[in-house]
């Protein structure tokens, strides 16, 4: 196998702040309607592409 360190950058959420970054995406996302639109690239992880109000 290879050999050297490799270094982690978040372990636990240890390199940033998780709460700030998810109020961002939701300061930055919100609609007029109280919804949110997930970002493209987090999409594959919510399987979703809108958060609260359905059409």
């Amino acid at each position: 196998g290879e050999k050297g360190t490799k270094f982690l950058h978040t372990l636990n959420g240890t390199a940033i702040a998780i709460s700030r970054a998810i109020i961002a995406v939701m300061e930055n996302y919100q609609q007029a309607d109280g919804s949110i639109v997930v970002p493209e690239a987090l999409r594959p992880w919510m399987g979703k592409e809108v958060i609260g109000h359905e059409s």
